[in-house]
């Protein structure tokens, strides 16, 4: 049987170790009956390369200490609750405490646990960790901190089962430790005896002191990571056997959907269901402080039932307020730009980004089952450990007396560390006492679920003597809701200057430039409206806009746009990955009248990316007909997980410069399905797209949000080019 690991089952290892030393692992083993290891590491942080400065630039913020680095402090903090098993039946099990929402994470440590203990990949599963508050923040995915803060507990926590399950082997037969070795999940002798690790789990149970090194492996020993390896789970996905929330078979759920104000945030003034639940299979319909649910037998009738409700709704939130209105305020937040020097020219640019919906093919939905003193829920969250609170908020519960399985998720990209349909789901199981399954439709999800929030934008350089002396960007966008997952993490570490959301700026955003004197600041307007953190947060925009720029600042000293970010770049590695682009995509190649290419770049996570797209303009609408990416992420675990998070961003810098957005009319979203929200399609992907891994050395970096501005500032730059315009409002096509 598995067992959870406690915090204070070895008494004596603990008050020697005293509180997590930050220099070496402590690992044990807890009374169960096969072996089950928890582990705890610490971490140091990655310093920034080194490279020959221009008009150097002072470290910022996030180049001593990024969200990673808090990301990953969570996680140590928790470290020594994280659980590996090696089952009777010889399974290797790690319990996931990050969310599947498609990024390949469960087939990444698939990969390092059976690496290092030894196991064939196809015996090790990775089932998602069911919320425990004792992990707290520490469960939480996001700031592409998932590979970056399980690298090294992972691999320590499966060295140390590894070991064990050796000495009880050489237990068993006698023999020197360190004359056995491992492979395939199993034990072998000099002899030719074996044991599989199954077979030897409840002897390894019982060891205390490994009779051999329990230090991870030397990258030159391993076998899988850094080879390019198919998804674990990727026959289940294409076949349909993947389990979601709604697939999930929850005895006696039923179907429930939400009817929900015209406008945001709209409340239910009063409502007659008198009609509905004479309809055939309505069960109930209940008031929610979003709306009011229907539940019924099937989601068809369900459906049906809600346009037989009559609700008189009260005023939304931001009822009368629209685009202009609030790009009006995020214009008039922005504070006075920093006078020019004399003798120095400058480079002036201003941009808006449009609200963005996260629009993942899996729309929101929880199934949720609430009895007298207990609640059991699920859904796919990165944010467990908050859903969790909030689904025992709403049902006057305590968190322990909620249960709540994480399942995996179809997409994210920001949205799922939110959990609203989970404490739907719970408030309706718990009004009408039977266990529900509640969905989302695709048009909930548009007018009613989280977007990205508007942004203004206005930056300056100012530069003289082919030096760049100083360079500002003035944000101001759309507060953002950060009040659970990583920004949770924020809180708890203290970071609030002023607020969560720019503390999180601050951590997140640098300049990879030597620009001189860089100040890069946010300014937040309180709307009360849905906003989420979108992949790659305010870099999206913020870094999209200051790749423009290095365009123009080029251009006005009269270099080439590629030459430009050479001279500049702080580091080698970052030229590097540049220049990588630069030579695979043939950068300076003739094009014809009305296509061009363009490149950005963008470091963030500990990682670098570039991009060089080529772009045609002589149609009805822009098309990205050929990219070229090159990524140095450090250490490359999956090289095929890397390449399909590159392939994605990208399609998200072209969807989000050239087509996808939502407009504010009067306190309601327009947009309300794939049908007007214009999300690139396969006939808008590139023709031609590689994409070159770089480096591979030391830790693991994040890759998850990295390429999303170098893609979509590459965009935007080629479009400039081949159009002679100079884009400002994105999308462009809106």
């Amino acid at each position: 049987m598995p067992t959870h690991a406690s915090q204070d089952a070895v008494p004596s290892e603990r008050a020697a170790t005293g509180d997590l030393s930050r220099r070496r692992f402590l690992t044990y083993v807890v009374a169960a009956p096969v072996l089950t290891v928890a582990a705890s590491s610490g971490v140091d942080l990655i310093a920034p390369g080194k490279a020959q400065a221009v008009v150097p630039s002072p470290p910022q913020p996030e180049n001593i200490a990024d969200l990673g680095d808090v990301m990953v402090a969570a996680t140590k903090l928790a470290q020594h609750l994280l659980v590996l098993e090696v089952t009777s039946d010889n399974r290797i099990v790690f319990r996931m405490p990050r969310a599947e929402v498609g990024q390949g994470i469960t087939t990444a440590f698939a990969m390092v646990v059976a690496d290092e203990i030894d196991a064939r990949l196809v015996d090790v599963d990775v089932p998602l960790e069911d919320a425990r508050q004792d992990l707290g923040t520490a469960q939480s995915t996001g700031g592409s901190s998932s590979v970056r803060s399980l690298w090294d507990p992972v691999r320590s926590v499966a060295a140390e089962a590894r070991a064990r399950l050796v000495t009880a082997a050489a237990q068993r037969w006698d023999l020197p430790a360190r004359s056995l070795t491992t492979r395939d999940t199993a034990v072998f002798a000099p002899d030719g005896r074996s044991a599989t690790y199954g077979s030897l789990t409840e002897a390894a149970a019982e060891v205390r002191v490994p009779a051999i090194s329990t230090d991870p492996k030397p990258s030159s020993e391993y076998r899988l990571i850094g080879t390019a390896t198919p998804r674990v789970d990727a026959r289940s996905i294409v076949t349909g056997a993947a389990k979601y929330a709604l697939d999930l078979d929850v005895p006696s759920a039923l179907p429930t959907v939400v009817i929900r104000p015209p406008t945001l945030k709209g409340k239910v003034k009063a409502y007659d269901a008198s009609a509905a639940l004479q309809m055939p299979g309505v069960v109930a319909v209940t008031e929610l402080p979003s709306g009011v649910a229907v539940t019924a037998k099937t989601f068809d009738q369900a459906l049906k039932a809600r346009s037989a409700v009559n609700v008189t709704w009260g005023s939304g939130t931001v009822d009368g307020v629209s685009d202009a209105d609030i790009e009006a305020r995020l214009e008039a937040a922005i504070p006075p730009m920093t006078p020019t020097l004399p003798l120095t020219k400058r480079v002036d640019a201003t941009f808006e980004f449009a609200f963005v919906n996260h629009a993942p093919m899996e729309v929101g939905s929880a199934v949720a089952d609430v009895r007298s003193g207990s609640a059991e829920v699920w859904v796919a969250t990165k944010s467990p450990t908050g859903a969790q609170s909030a689904v025992a908020d709403a049902v006057g519960l305590s968190a322990d007396d909620v249960t709540l399985h994480v399942a995996r998720g179809g997409g994210s990209f920001g949205r799922r560390i939110y959990h609203e349909p989970a404490v739907e789901a719970a408030r309706v199981s718990h009004a009408i006492g039977r266990p529900v399954k509640l969905m989302w439709t695709r048009n909930d999800d548009m007018r009613h679920g989280r977007v990205r929030p508007r942004s203004h934008h206005q930056l300056r350089a100012t530069h003289a003597g082919g030096d760049v002396l100083t360079y500002e960007h003035r944000m101001s966008c759309v507060e953002l809701d950060l009040g659970s997952g990583t920004g949770q993490a924020l809180v708890d570490a203290g970071y609030l200057n002023p607020t969560v959301g720019t503390a999180f700026f601050n951590i997140s955003q640098s300049c990879p430039y030597n620009f001189g004197v860089v100040t890069e600041s946010l300014n937040e307007v309180s709307y009360d409206m849905p906003t989420a953190s979108w992949r790659s947060v305010y870099s999206a925009q913020a870094r999209t806009a200051e790749e423009i720029l290095v365009d123009e600042i080029a251009k006005a000293m009269g270099t080439d746009a590629v030459a430009m970010r050479r001279k500049f770049l702080k580091t080698a590695d970052a030229r590097a990955v540049l220049d990588k682009v630069a030579t695979e995509g043939a950068w300076g190649r003739k094009m014809s009248s009305g296509t061009a290419q363009g490149v950005a770049l963008h470091a963030e996570y500990r990682s670098i990316a570039a991009c060089l797209v080529e772009i045609n303009c002589t149609g009805d609408k822009p098309r990205v007909t050929k990219a070229v990416i090159a990524l140095d992420v450090g250490r490359q675990v999956n090289p095929s997980g890397l390449r399909a998070q590159a392939l994605g961003s990208l399609m998200d810098g072209i969807s989000t410069v050239l087509l996808a957005g939502n407009h504010l009319d009067d306190g309601a979203f327009r947009e309300g399905s794939y049908s007007d929200f214009s999300y690139a399609r396969q006939a808008d992907a590139p023709l031609e797209c590689d994409v070159h891994l770089v480096g591979g050395t030391g830790k693991p970096g994040g890759v998850g949000e990295l390429c999303v501005p170098a893609a979509a500032g590459a965009v935007a730059n080629a479009y400039a080019r081949a159009t002679g315009a100079k884009p400002r409002k994105f999308p462009i096509n809106f």
